[in-house]
C-alpha cells in the first residue's frame, strides 16, 4: 500500500499538452493559406511555384543536414514547411525567381537555424534572415514587383505604396488605396499584399491558442500611434491606415514576430518587444535607405529577446533579491 502512494517526482516540465510542434505548426500553415489564396488571385499561379520551390527546398535542406550530421529527428514536425511558406511570402510573386527561393532556404535552414542546433534554438527568425540576406545580395530583383491583377496600371512591374509613403507622399487616391491594400489588389510581396487575409489568418492563431495578442496587438499600435502623431501626408488617418495596411507589417507582427523561439516568454516582456519592433519599423521605413522596416526590426528585436527575458522574469518563489538582501546586510552590520 505504501509503495502504491509513493510520490514520484520527475524532471521539469510537469505540465504535459495534447499539441505537438507538428500540430501547431499545421496551424500555421493552415493561418497562411488565405493570403495565399488572394495571392495567387492577384497574381496568378506565379505565387503556387514560388512557394513550393521555397518550401520543397526548405525541407530537402533540413532533411539532408540532419541526416548527414547523423541527427535525431527530422522534418516531420512541419517547421520547415511553415519556413520555406514565410520565406516565400518575403518574395516578389513572379516564377523568374525561384531559384532567389532555393537561395533564401539554405541560408535560412542551414545557416540560421540548423547551426544553432535546429528548431528551438535558432536566435533569429530563419525566413525573416533568409529574405534579409536575399534583400542585401539581390536587391534589385528582390524589389521589383509585378502590378496586381485588377490593378488600373499600364505597365509590366509597379511599385508599392510603400515607395510613395517612403517618399513622404500618399497614395493617390486615399480611401480607394485602403480599400485596395486591405483586399490586396495592390504590388509587393505574394504574401503581404492582402491585410485582411493576414488578419483572418492571425484571428485563426488567436482562436486555436497558437498566438496571443500581446505582441501583434503592440506592434501594430506601436506604428499605429506613432504615423498618426508625426504623419508625413497631409492627412493623418490616412497616413496611420496606409502605413498598416502597406508592406510586411501584417505578416510580420501576427506570424514572425511572435515566433516562440525568437521572442520573449514573459508577458511583460513581449509588450516591450512588441513596442521595440514598432518602433524601429517606423524609424527604419521615415529615416533608412529601404522603404520597409519590418524585416530589420523584428531581426534586431530577435536579438534582444533575451536581454528583455532577463528583465522580465517574475521573482522565484523563496529566492532574496539583490536589492533586499544588501539591505539586510547592512541592518546587520
Amino acid at each position: 500500500m505504501n509503495e502504491e502512494r509513493k510520490l514520484i517526482v520527475s524532471s521539469s516540465p510537469h505540465i504535459r499538452t495534447p499539441r505537438s510542434t507538428r500540430a501547431i505548426m499545421l496551424d500555421v500553415i493552415i493561418a497562411l493559406l488565405p493570403a495565399l489564396v488572394m495571392s495567387v488571385v492577384m497574381f496568378g499561379v506565379d505565387p503556387l511555384i514560388v512557394t513550393a520551390v521555397s518550401v520543397i527546398s526548405c525541407v530537402v535542406f533540413e532533411f539532408l543536414y540532419r541526416k548527414l550530421l547523423k541527427k535525431p529527428g527530422g522534418v516531420g514536425d512541419l517547421s520547415a514547411v511553415v519556413t520555406g511558406m514565410l520565406l516565400a511570402f518575403c518574395m516578389p510573386p513572379t516564377a523568374d525567381n525561384w531559384w532567389l527561393a532555393i537561395i533564401g532556404a539554405f541560408f535560412a535552414i542551414v545557416v540560421v537555424k540548423q547551426l544553432f542546433g535546429g528548431i528551438g534554438k535558432n536566435i533569429l527568425n530563419p525566413a525573416l534572415a533568409g529574405r534579409a540576406f536575399l534583400l542585401i545580395s539581390y536587391a534589385v530583383r528582390m524589389t521589383t514587383w509585378a502590378p496586381a491583377r485588377f490593378q488600373h496600371i499600364d505597365a509590366a512591374t509597379a511599385a508599392t505604396p510603400l515607395s510613395s509613403l517612403h517618399a513622404g507622399q500618399l497614395v493617390d487616391g486615399e480611401f480607394n488605396a485602403v480599400f485596395d491594400m486591405l483586399i490586396g489588389n495592390i504590388g509587393g510581396c505574394l504574401g503581404e499584399v492582402s491585410a485582411l487575409a493576414l488578419l483572418l489568418g492571425g484571428a485563426w492563431l488567436v482562436y486555436r491558442k497558437v498566438i496571443s495578442l500581446r505582441i501583434p496587438v503592440t506592434y501594430i499600435g506601436t506604428v499605429a500611434v506613432l504615423t498618426l502623431i508625426f504623419p508625413r501626408g497631409n492627412n493623418a488617418l490616412f497616413w496611420m491606415l496606409q502605413n498598416l495596411l502597406s508592406g510586411g507589417l501584417m505578416l510580420g507582427a501576427i506570424f514572425m514576430a511572435t515566433d516562440y523561439c525568437t521572442s520573449p516568454v514573459t508577458p511583460k516582456g513581449q509588450l516591450i518587444y512588441g513596442v521595440g519592433c514598432g518602433l524601429l519599423t517606423v524609424l527604419i521605413r521615415y529615416f533608412g535607405s529601404y522603404p520597409e522596416g519590418v524585416s530589420f526590426a523584428i531581426l534586431v528585436m530577435n536579438l534582444c529577446a533575451w536581454l528583455i527575458d532577463q528583465h522580465t522574469a517574475p521573482r522565484r518563489f523563496g529566492v532574496v533579491g539583490k536589492k533586499t538582501k544588501a539591505k539586510k546586510e547592512d541592518a546587520k552590520a
